[in-house]
């Protein structure tokens, strides 16, 4: 066992030998202690120290059973991605290496054991569960206009939206299943009762056993979104960055979207139709009495096209529709422009609106 300078202490996993002299080390100090000490205040101390090196020996086992390395510590690590700059899904390993996946197929598939993942139909690639006596972390990034979907050890899958960046172990070990989701995702997780399933963004964590729910966390947008399909979750807002741990839970129902306001720190759930919020894993979207920017932010990530709105007081205005991604980017700004005030003009890259 070693002690790190800082104030975390690192507990690192035991050997057999140490084990074994670590019990012989009790019975030992038993023995020396009892020897010629009949009397029943030393047969307590005897005992007492008893109890006080098992419970230390319980507490060693106990950590070895968990993984020595934090998700958060490393998010917290990671590089930051500037989805304007990739036009390709990227696989990062927990080695380092990159992976550009070019197919227009990205599902991804994971074994049982972490150790093999097979991307697309015809690639298959090995790998190691850790690294450095390190849980091993794998990173998808997903692009501007692109879209993936990823079978997890542990039977978990997860659709990825466009602009978003998953973070997970190659294998789940420990009491909880935990990943880091920054973007959007849709989760059909597998049941595990003694092992909760747990999705972290930056300011939120939601605790499940087995559902399906989606999670919308960007950066750049103002709230967070959390919508039951099945099952039951549990959400856990960070509140006060000063604060180590989450000061708000919330439980939603099925049919249920919960909204965390980054700004205000207010929560809100409501009733709403689930298949709007899910549509886009098929290539549709649909809106209903949204913000004209709001709309148009989520068109401008699936056709990798930047929005310039030049009137704010258009960029308020309401729309409600159905949008089929499969068509053109001039065709999909010509049916929300049919239902809206608004005059476009496409340039290379951009859309300007009036």
């Amino acid at each position: 066992m070693k002690v790190n300078e800082s104030n975390k202490v690192k507990i690192l996993p035991i050997t057999e030998l140490e084990k074994t002299a670590l019990k012989n080390k009790i019975f030992n100090s038993i023995d020396n202690l009892s020897y010629g000490k009949r009397n029943r205040r030393n047969k307590g101390l005897v005992m007492s120290l008893a109890f006080s090196l098992v419970f230390l020996i319980g507490i060693v086992l106990c950590y070895q059973n968990e993984p020595n390395s934090s998700i958060t510590d490393f998010v917290n690590t990671s590089k930051l991605v500037d989805f304007n700059k990739t036009d390709e899904v990227v696989l990062v390993l927990g080695n380092g290496e990159n992976l550009k996946i070019e197919k227009k197929d990205s599902n991804i598939n994971y074994s049982k054991s972490g150790k093999k993942l097979t991307i697309g139909e015809d690639t298959e690639i090995e790998q190691e569960t850790s690294k450095n006596s390190k849980v091993a972390y794998n990173t998808l990034i997903i692009p501007y206009g692109k879209r993936s979907k990823i079978n997890l050890s542990d039977g978990t899958i997860v659709w990825l939206n466009s602009g978003s960046k998953l973070i997970y172990p190659v294998v789940f070990n420990g009491d909880r299943r935990k990943l880091y989701l920054e973007g959007e995702a849709i989760f059909d997780v597998a049941h595990d009762k003694k092992h909760p399933f747990i999705v972290m963004s930056k300011e939120q964590e939601v605790k499940v056993l087995g559902t399906v729910f989606g999670v919308t966390s960007y950066p750049e947008e103002g709230e967070i979104n959390t919508v039951l399909k099945s099952g039951s979750v549990q959400i856990s807002y960070h509140n006060d960055p000063k604060l180590n741990h989450y000061s708000d839970k919330i439980k939603i129902t099925p049919g249920t979207k919960a909204t965390y306001n980054k700004e205000t720190k207010g929560i809100v759930s409501e009733k709403v139709n689930v298949n709007n919020y899910f549509s886009w894993r098929d290539g549709v979207l649909i809106f209903k009495n949204n913000d004209l920017s709001y709309v148009m932010n989520r068109v401008s990530r699936y056709y990798n096209l930047k929005v310039d709105i030049k009137n704010k007081n258009l960029a308020k205005e309401k729309f409600s529709g159905y949008l089929d991604l499969n068509e053109s980017i001039d065709k999909v700004v010509k049916n929300i422009s049919a239902s809206t005030n608004m005059k476009y003009t496409l340039e290379e890259g951009k859309i300007i609106i009036n």
